[in-house]
């Protein structure tokens, strides 16, 4: 049995390893949880007079040090002051030095939003009129790199080791007490403890590193330690450590002294754990509440009560499972998993599950707002990723829960009764009996005859374990119920990764506020270019292939003959910007069979690329044409005609 057993536990194994590789690699940076929605200079815009400073606007409020707003001139010094200050509650501003020089500047961003994920981004603008600048951004990122992997790797232990720790000690404590005493759910529970506590002290090394430069060797500044710890971030990790020491405590009592308790004695203190458990499972779960999505936005004070019962119900269905799974394949067959156990937790489960829906549903509610997000976000499209895994789980449940009711409750006497002939237990017996007398009499400590008594002892105690095994592997029921909860324990391990993954991306309303604000923006900015005769041009494109809808929109300043200044800005239909590998723009001017003249933008940050010095040689209705390649084949050329000159 052993034998089967092994493979079955190595795939789940296997499993867990390969989806939480394949989704926290695919995840990339840390999307941005707050997005800037306005800017001054505005983005792309030619000033004539050096402005005194530069005010970014977030969606949320964010914290930052000297370093997180920086102006740099086209050879790429810095100009600003180096002092970012709050001019509102999500409006800020860095002074710059005056007498700045004509020319194109770059402004980057580097800030931490209110739910603890780094956030970053550049944008130009001119004064005088644009010029070449050697500043380039196309690699601005931010909790990306091995740094940001770690920290994804980190936040998915956390949180596995807290179902595992939670869920297990619930599972041992409401519905198998007898669990104490079965070494390999002390060793699970335990697991977690230690998996959690590594993970929250790895996540505190790596937090100053993630936020800011992104350098494996920053993990042990011990300046960017400080400064963790003096943010919300920083306290909720260090408030998480201080309730694991009070975890131990919990499961040291829960299989030490408790498991030696009868009678009374065993009741009050069954009362005690549960009212001190439940409260340290829930003050470790606020610990994510109190610094991550549910602290900003919309009711936080709803939304953190309500993450924390989701948290405790995920623990007490995923880890109790995980729980009953070990038990199932690894309890010792002298103490199987009794039915009224597996009934007991299939109630539980059922609760727990309907706190999961129910908290689950207000918080989709809460960051998407709107149906559109599902499919035009990626927070929601994760979201109905997650919601069919989760309906897939409830269903292997159902069967698990179909098992249970048919799970015989048989003891280990009526098994060994049951499983040998009379005649082999009368034999085995007498021949126990007889060797005990032959070598009673004259075995000595460390003499032959002692030795081969106790030999033959640990053999029969084999042979006994062996047949015990065999008839509880016999019964139908409990080896369906342990496929069922194997197939539950697998689609939880994706479950749980989706969800890390899903923590670590632009809720969806966030998202589409910001798109509509930058397409305010934008429009604003079109508006005031077109008095001052700057051209803009939008073209929706799709190339075919995957992610191959979107928007391009191409600014021409000042659109008349000679040199111009171009822009080409590339969005998802959603208005949220993104790259492409090539982007490719020509002029025709069809009356006077000229052209096409090609263009090739520079990349300057995600979704933008700009070309100086384009000429226009004349006056005339030009035929615009862009070129989007989305993939190694996939490409559509758009076109619009415009007046230029």
């Amino acid at each position: 049995m052993t034998q089967t057993i092994a493979p079955r536990v190595r795939m789940l194994v296997l499993l867990f390893l390969a989806v939480t590789g394949a989704l926290l690699a695919g995840a990339g940076p840390a999307a941005a949880h707050a997005a800037l929605t306005g800017s001054d200079p505005a983005q792309g815009v030619v000033v004539d007079k050096a402005p005194t400073q530069v005010t970014l606007t977030f969606s949320e409020t964010v914290s930052m040090n000297d370093d997180s707003l920086r102006v740099l001139d086209p050879k790429g010094a810095r100009v600003d002051t180096g002092k970012p200050s709050e001019v509102s509650g999500t409006t800020y501003a860095v002074q710059l030095h005056s007498g700045l020089p004509d020319g194109t500047y770059t402004v980057t961003y580097q800030v931490v939003s209110a739910d603890s994920h780094p956030v970053a981004g550049a944008y130009t603008f001119s004064i005088g009129s644009p010029s070449a600048t050697s500043v380039s951004v196309s690699d601005q990122k931010a909790g990306g790199g091995v740094v940001g992997w770690l920290y994804g790797f980190g936040r998915y232990a956390s949180y596995a080791g807290f179902i595992v720790m939670t869920g297990g000690a619930a599972f041992v404590l409401a519905c198998w007490q007898r669990g104490t005493g079965v070494r390999v759910l002390q060793r699970l529970v335990v697991t977690g403890w230690v998996a959690m506590t590594a993970a929250t002290l790895f996540l505190l090394l790596l937090r100053g590193s993630y936020t800011s430069s992104g350098k494996l060797g920053d993990v042990f500044d011990l300046e960017l330690l400080g400064e963790v710890l003096q943010t919300k971030t920083g306290a909720a990790l260090v408030s998480r450590l201080l309730l694991l020491a009070a975890a131990a405590l919990f499961i040291a009592v829960l299989f030490g002294a408790y498991d030696k308790r009868e009678g009374e004695e065993k009741r009050d203190l069954t009362f005690g754990l549960a009212i001190g458990g439940t409260v340290v499972a829930a003050g470790l779960a606020a610990s994510w509440a109190m610094a991550e999505h549910a602290s900003t936005g919309l009711q936080p004070g709803i939304a953190m009560p309500v993450d924390v019962l989701h948290l405790l119900a995920v623990a007490t269905w995923l880890g109790g499972l995980t729980a009953l799974l070990v038990a199932l394949y690894r309890a010792p067959a002298d103490r199987p998993v009794e039915a009224p156990a597996a009934r007991r937790f299939s109630r539980l489960a059922l609760g727990s599950v309907s706190v999961v829906v129910a908290t689950g549903t207000y918080q989709s509610w809460r960051q998407l707002g709107s149906w559109s997000a599902f499919t035009d976000t990626r927070y929601g499209q994760l979201l109905l990723l997650k919601i069919g895994l989760v309906a897939l789980l409830v269903g292997v449940a159902w069967i698990s829960r179909r098992w249970t009711a048919r799970l015989a409750d048989t003891t280990n006497e009526e098994a060994v009764r049951k499983s040998a002939p009379e005649k082999e237990r009368v034999t085995t017996s007498a021949g126990t009996a007889d060797t005990a007398q032959q070598t009673s009499g004259d075995a000595k400590p460390g003499s032959g005859s002692a030795k081969r008594a106790a030999q033959l002892a640990r053999q029969q105690a084999a042979v006994d374990a062996t047949r015990q095994k065999r008839l509880r592997d016999s019964d139908t029921h409990r080896s369906g119920l342990r496929r069922s909860v194997l197939a539950e324990a697998g689609v939880a391990v994706v479950v749980l990764a989706v969800t890390t993954v899903l923590t670590s991306t632009e809720p969806g309303r966030t998202e589409q506020d910001a798109a509509a604000a930058n397409r305010a923006s934008s429009s604003s900015s079109s508006a005031g270019d077109s008095a001052s005769g700057a051209l803009t041009l939008d073209m929706s494109f799709d190339t075919g292939g995957t992610d191959g809808k979107g928007v391009v929109s191409v600014d021409l300043d000042p659109a008349r003959t000679g040199a111009n200044e171009m822009h080409v800005y590339v969005t998802r239909p959603n208005g949220r910007a993104f790259d492409v590998p090539e982007v490719k723009v020509a002029f025709t001017l069809e009356a006077k069979d000229i052209g096409p003249l090609p263009v090739v933008p520079d990349h300057i940050t995600t979704g933008h690329w700009s070309a100086n010095g384009v000429q226009i040689p004349m006056a005339g209705e030009w035929e615009i044409s862009v070129t989007v390649r989305t993939s190694d084949i996939d490409q559509v050329t758009v076109s619009k005609n415009a007046q230029i000159g």
